[in-house]
């Protein structure tokens, strides 16, 4: 039997309880924490198991720290915001327990999206005989353990790299983030870097279009070229890419909203006064938008998530897609979430278990690539994420086409 902490209760930490109460045999004991506990409450009478709720300020290292070693967990996962990454690692290096996330530690003051400062804690966490598993969500998490997969069991090399995140959901609002808004809109507005030929490519942010085809009828939508953290590890642990991209679908009318609440300063990150009080224009704007964790009931469609990889296979050229398929009222029925924050819930859930099986427990800081997939992937099947391989003629290519960003991402 195993205990965690949980923290975070927006609608990922809600995923994440409902999926490990699916397996009281091995999470025994949960504790759901958050800045604000009735959030923990509210989750926690929605669920089949009983859990323990707690509060903490991921902002105080001091908190965190009284709260682990009150709870005394083998494992923290951490699904609260990215600027609290750092702050968990350190508690839980002062409190010995083990640390899982699901998205790379951002600085509050820019949008900066990169993974030094985490595996900066490589050796601490080595030293602390504990392990830290990074961005064990979907994308990251999913799609890396998708890369590794593919580079293990269908290719001699694996040259390039293209990751494909398109929502084909409605959820009726005019506009609304499927995340968190402000960490949506800091990402869709930064800069975009793609792996190429040894380096980094800095452009425009969504400055490439392509137009894609869904298998399974899910639908063909437009998608943009960005950068996401995991090209960064992607291009580090399989030095073979020669190039790797990263692309998501936007819809015109989602771009459009976007680019009147840039031009109006809503999206701003820098503080500003406004009578006599200190506000960041992009948080006080997240407020006002639709919280994403009450989209489910009023999500439709599918979201379809995978990659499209390039190699060698036996001196031949070979092309395979590697994809997932979420319906967002299925998720809803099951854990209610839309398919976003499920698919980011499920594998945080799953790396939990697999640190706590000890198949992926080493002391150290990792990334998920750098585990044997197999057992992984094998727990997408079992508990709600399936998967599918299929093999594309070598000589597909993405039907690309340069496209004038909005004013909201220059």
């Amino acid at each position: 039997m195993h205990s965690v902490v949980i923290i975070g209760a927006g609608g990922v930490g809600s995923v994440v309880a409902h999926k490990c109460c699916q397996l009281p045999e091995l999470f025994d004991d949960i504790v759901l924490a958050s800045r604000t506990e009735s959030k923990c409450k509210r989750i926690a009478e929605q669920l089949d198991k009983p859990v323990r709720t707690a509060q903490v300020d991921a902002d105080s290292v001091a908190q965190l720290v009284s709260l682990l070693q009150r709870e005394q967990p083998e494992l923290v996962i951490n699904a609260a915001l990215p600027y609290h990454d750092l702050n968990i690692m350190d508690a839980c290096l002062k409190a010995g327990v083990h640390y899982l996330d699901t998205a790379n530690y951002e600085p509050r003051e820019t949008a900066c999206f990169e993974y030094h400062w985490q595996w900066d804690y490589h050796q601490r966490f080595v030293d602390a005989g504990l392990t830290a598993l990074l961005g064990s969500g979907f994308d990251p998490g999913a799609t890396n353990v998708f890369t590794a997969y593919i580079a293990k069991h269908y290719f001699d090399e694996i040259q390039q790299l293209d990751i494909i995140d398109v929502n084909g959901g409605n959820h009726g609002y005019p506009f609304a983030t499927n995340f968190n808004p402000e960490i949506n809109i800091r990402e869709v507005s930064a800069k975009c870097r793609h792996w190429e030929n040894g380096e980094f490519v800095t452009t425009p942010p969504l400055t490439m279009r392509a137009h894609y085809t869904c298998p399974e009828d899910v639908g063909t939508y437009p998608i943009y070229r960005m950068y996401h953290e995991e090209l960064e590890s992607l291009s580090k642990h399989f030095p073979s890419l020669q190039r790797a991209q990263f692309w998501m679908s936007f819809s015109d009318d989602y771009l459009q909203h976007l680019e009147v609440l840039s031009n109006v300063g809503m999206t701003g990150i820098e503080p500003i006064d406004y009578q006599g009080q200190s506000i960041v224009p992009i948080q006080f704007l997240a407020q006002l938008l639709p919280d994403p964790a009450a989209l489910g009931p009023h999500t439709q469609g599918k979201t379809c998530i995978g990659c499209l990889v390039r190699g060698v296979k036996d001196g031949k050229k070979r092309l395979i897609h590697i994809y997932n398929i979420c319906d967002h009222q299925a998720c809803f029925r099951e854990v209610q979430s839309q398919a976003i924050s499920y698919a980011t819930g499920v594998p945080a859930m799953i790396g939990a278990k697999l640190i706590l099986e000890g198949q992926w427990r080493q002391p150290g800081v990792w990334n998920v690539e750098q585990h044997d997939p197999d057992p992984f992937m094998a727990d997408m099947n079992r508990y709600g994420l399936p998967w599918k391989v299929t093999v594309l003629d070598p000589e597909f290519q993405l039907d690309t086409e340069e496209h004038q960003a909005t004013n909201a991402v220059h």
